[in-house]
């Protein structure tokens, strides 16, 4: 018996999803194997991960649209399967910047696919968004809802998943598993690892932390008279090492059963503003002053998803709660105010063999 571990690519796996997963493809008995630019990541994570999992970590430093060194690392490892995280995420920015959206991430995920075709790696799983949906017509959402993205960024995500279809039906030998994220929160228990954002959060919660930890003054709560319970927007929050465990029940999938299959991750419930806020202050015991504005265009006033396909076909759910998602987010912003570039916060005695090599100038093209 073969009992070597099988190693999977993480297109971007020094990022916030990506460095999850990492530890839990770990504990799963796998060896990750990270490709990032560190364009939207810091090396710094792989001090953290290698504290973590008590393992050397592999990473490559580069980029996914370089196909021809996405294959290499491929055959170098023998990767049995990719994650494919790389990518730009920023729905707003995606509206002022398309042709940089659909460059990145629709060209990102061409170029993985033909360094897969040269490689013999036929299994992928590709990290897609709720976003896809639009705005539905009712909640929870399922799967089969009609996605109508609202966004050049979902509709980069949903020409992705067509490529991947279409890659199925023309070679049946592909395994594609599209997950479909709703909204990720929260960070490792050690509070080593966590959400990191450049400049000022696009998301609730990490503008939530910062507010506690008094990097800013308030929150502004945009609409309170949604038909809503409290007035605010609900939303289906997740915690990040639930969405991690999912990509690993993912990847065996693949491996195990000779089929594709898009799912959502999500909880199966909503979560308003204004009960997150309260779960945070009971999480830290810190304030978050607030003000309401008026509604922004474009925002829902309810979304959260229907899990049970991804229950039936993966044996995965989520089992962490809100207050478990604030916890850990406010343990990792107590102890990284800063984020990863905090003064201090490596890890004592921990030196990454790659700090040198990801400090110069990185490569063309950033989609880490």
């Amino acid at each position: 018996m073969n009992l070597t571990p099988s190693h999977v690519l993480l297109t971007g796996g020094a990022g916030y999803i990506g460095s999850h997963t990492y530890v839990a493809l770990v504990e799963a008995g796998f060896q990750p194997v990270i490709l990032d630019d560190f364009s939207n990541s810091h090396p710094v994570v792989l001090d953290r991960l290698q504290h973590l999992t008590g393992q050397h970590v592999v990473c490559e430093r580069g980029d996914v649209l370089q196909t021809g060194l996405v294959a290499e690392v491929l055959q170098r490892y023998g990767c049995v399967a990719a994650i494919h995280f790389a990518g730009l995420k920023a729905v707003g920015e995606s509206v002022e910047q398309p042709l940089r959206y659909y460059r990145t991430n629709v060209g990102g995920l061409v170029s993985l696919l033909q360094a897969m075709e040269t490689s013999g790696c036929r299994s992928v799983v590709f990290s897609s968004s709720a976003t896809v949906y639009g705005d539905p017509d009712s909640v929870p959402i399922n799967e089969q809802c009609p996605c109508m993205p609202e966004s050049p960024y979902a509709h980069t995500k949903l020409v992705c998943e067509d490529i991947l279809a279409s890659l199925k039906a023309a070679d049946p030998a592909w395994r594609v598993g599209v997950l479909r994220y709703f909204n990720p929160v929260g960070a490792h228990p050690s509070g080593l690892i966590g959400e990191d954002p450049n400049g000022i959060p696009n998301n609730l919660m990490p503008y939530v932390t910062q507010v506690a930890v008094g990097k800013r003054a308030k929150l502004r709560v945009f609409g309170n008279d949604y038909p809503t319970p409290d007035g605010t927007g609900v939303r289906d929050y997740l915690h990040v090492a639930d969405l991690a465990e999912g990509h690993v029940a993912a990847v065996r999938a693949l491996l195990a059963q000779e089929q594709s299959f898009t799912v959502n991750l999500g909880t199966g419930e909503g979560t308003s503003v204004l009960g997150v806020l309260d779960a945070f202050e009971r999480a830290s015991g810190q304030p978050v002053p607030f003000e309401f504005a008026p509604r922004r265009a474009g925002d829902v006033a309810q979304y959260f998803a229907d899990v049970s396909m991804a229950k039936d076909l993966l044996g995965w759910c989520a089992t962490r709660t809100i207050d478990d998602m604030c916890r850990d987010s406010w343990h990792w912003q107590q102890n990284n105010p800063d984020g990863y570039r905090t003064v201090g916060t490596a890890h004592p005695g921990s030196v990454s063999p790659f700090r040198a090599a990801v400090a110069s100038p990185a490569l063309t093209g950033g989609t880490a």
